[in-house]
């Protein structure tokens, strides 16, 4: 037994409960080292009834397996130990290391499941298709507000240039919204800045008049609820806009500001090139960085996080560059956010793994960078295969609990990288392959506008080219293929909040697979990523459940038949369920 590859805390990903007297635990082994892994478990304090939990394996990597198992008292604590058994000799894993027998005072301990345990994000943000627009760049609503110097919409974008896009543009395209099929709206910054992006906010409580209005606002604000759907602001809170009041009486009384203890600034004068202050990023001087350990500047910005749900019932944010920002100021605002509307979605912007983040006290979501990367790889530039595309999956879906995992904000693309479409090198079977895993497996799929009509852009600042909206123009088998798998999404429960495995990943063929089951039922999602037609023996895949003698083709609603090869063509899809009546 390869000892030293088997682990377990009593916390976080791998200790959580649920429900109110269940406790999910997860175990790490080296990959194919284990026949078979048990759990014994217990009352704490009622010791004298011992229970096993036979645990199944739920994901592997290229190193380890992790294996699941569901652990039930109604007394709601748990002590535990874990019998593993390699073939050749078993042992009791335990908090204080391998024993060949079981040994008091050695057992994990999850001492009580507290309502505050049970925390998970909101149900509505769990397998919801959220939709991202950069307000300057999706539709043009009203010319009377345009910037100076509009540029034409079709002109590739610089990083200064503006084409006028505003809020009345997205009310004038909403049922384009609506025949989508979206559930969540997430608009990049609105308020005053000087920039076409906003990220260097002047005031958090006024909306840039380039872009609208308080009135605006309020129509849609209203026009998404009228529909169901919910609609996100961005926040920026890292670091605010020179032309931010704290940071201009800086500029102007030095060191008699009341506001110095806002920045961290390095001396007097102040200077601005080079900047003698901290900013965002290397040395951007319109963009001060903001001391958010400071109370007063957390008490500030508590206000501007309720004061957009209270006054304009927005449904939450999206925190920029949110790992850079202090904890306490996150958790703070949790609590401030959460008091004004415990339903709202707190999703921060992190482009690594982000578990500490996501414990019940900072966010409900953040942004899958991993999974971005992992895409990127595997579907467009061909340089993973399926069976190491199946393990940065795990570790992905590892990190977090499973209802963190619904929520995650799964995209292919952003206003900050390379849009997906151009890295698959203009290949649409490519592209489209990588909609259909983002669209069927566990997560929120985030649509970046333009992406399912086949807009192009390499990075920043071309990849916030003008949306299109010429008809003759957009690619409306793309688009036609976004609606039919956001309806089969919404059509079938278990592809928005059904859990997920990996049961296929073949390097020959190149085919991926995975199941989203739950009760009732099971669907079987098979991606052939490569130019050959493929094969696939639905009788070798280890169902999560049993599976019926006779499937149902979701896409062609054709019956499939178990113990039939299954073919699939270059870069297909295949989606089966279970056959009902």
């Amino acid at each position: 037994m390869l000892k030293e590859a088997v682990y377990h805390v009593a916390r976080d990903n791998y200790a959580y409960p649920t429900g109110a007297d269940t406790l999910r635990v997860i175990l790490r082994a080296g990959r194919g080292d284990l026949k078979k892994a048990t759990v014994l478990y217990q009352d704490r304090y009622l010791g004298s009834e011992l229970f096993l939990a036979e645990m199944e394996l739920k994901a592997r990597d290229e190193l380890f397996d992790f294996y699941q198992a569901e652990l039930k008292l109604s007394t709601k604590r748990f002590a535990y130990v874990f019998l593993l058994d390699d073939r050749i000799k078993r042992a009791f894993y335990t908090e204080k290391g391998f024993f060949e027998d079981l040994r008091p005072n050695t057992h994990f301990q999850y001492p009580y499941i507290s309502n505050q345990d049970l925390w998970e994000p909101p149900l509505w943000a769990q397998g919801a298709v959220a939709y991202q627009i950069f307000p300057e760049r999706f539709a043009k609503g009203d010319s009377s507000i345009d910037p100076p110097r509009v540029e034409p919409w079709e002109t590739a974008p610089s990083a200064e240039s503006y084409k006028g896009g505003d809020l009345e543009g997205i009310i004038g395209n909403f049922d384009y919204l609506l025949d989508l099929g979206i559930d969540l709206l997430y608009l990049t910054p609105i308020f005053t800045a000087p920039s076409n992006h906003k990220y260097d906010t002047r005031d958090y409580y006024r909306i840039d008049p380039y872009f609208g209005s308080e009135e605006t606002v309020r129509n849609l604000v209203e026009l998404c609820h009228r529909h169901g759907i919910k609609i996100i602001f961005d926040a920026v809170f890292n670091h605010c806009g020179a032309g931010f009041f704290a940071f201009q009486d800086v500029l102007a009384k030095g060191e008699e500001s009341p506001y110095c203890s806002w920045f961290n600034i390095e001396g007097y004068p102040l200077r601005t090139d080079p900047p003698n202050y901290e900013t965002f990023g290397n040395q951007v001087a319109v963009m001060p960085k903001l001391r958010t350990d400071h109370p007063e500047v957390q008490e500030y910005f508590y206000q501007v996080g309720t004061y957009w749900i209270r006054e304009f019932g927005i449904d939450g944010w999206r925190l920029d560059v949110a790992n850079e920002v202090d904890r306490e100021f996150w958790r703070g605002f949790r609590r401030a956010v959460k008091a004004e509307n415990p339903r709202a979605l707190l999703v921060g912007e992190i482009w690594h793994e982000a578990g500490e983040w996501l414990r019940g006290d900072q966010f409900d979501s953040v942004t899958n960078y991993p999974l971005q990367y992992a895409c990127l790889e595997f579907f467009a530039k061909d340089s993973i295969r399926a069976e190491s595309f199946a393990h940065r999956v795990a570790k992905v879906q590892l990190n977090y609990t499973e209802a963190v995992n619904l929520a995650l904000f799964n995209l292919l693309g952003s206003h900050d990288t390379e849009r997906f479409l151009t890295a698959c090198g203009g290949s649409i079977a490519k592209f489209s392959l990588a909609v259909a895993f983002q669209m069927t497996y566990a997560g929120a799929p985030l649509i970046y506008y333009g992406d399912e009509v086949g807009l192009k852009g390499g990075n920043d600042p071309d990849c916030r080219r003008g949306m299109i909206w010429d008809r003759n123009k957009q690619n409306e088998g793309l688009l036609s293929w976004y609606r039919r798998l956001i309806s089969l999404r919404n059509s079938y429960p278990l592809l928005r909040i059904g859990s997920c495995r990996t049961v296929w990943a073949d390097n020959a063929s190149n085919i991926f697979g995975f199941v989203r089951f739950g009760s009732p039922g099971q669907i079987l999602v098979l991606l052939n990523n490569s130019p050959r037609r493929a094969q696939v023996d639905l009788c070798a895949i280890s169902w999560p459940q049993e599976a019926s003698a006779e499937l149902r083709e979701l896409l062609s609603l054709e019956t499939v038949y178990l113990k039939q090869p299954l073919f699939i063509e270059p870069y297909g899809v295949k989606i089966l369920s279970e056959k009902k009546e």
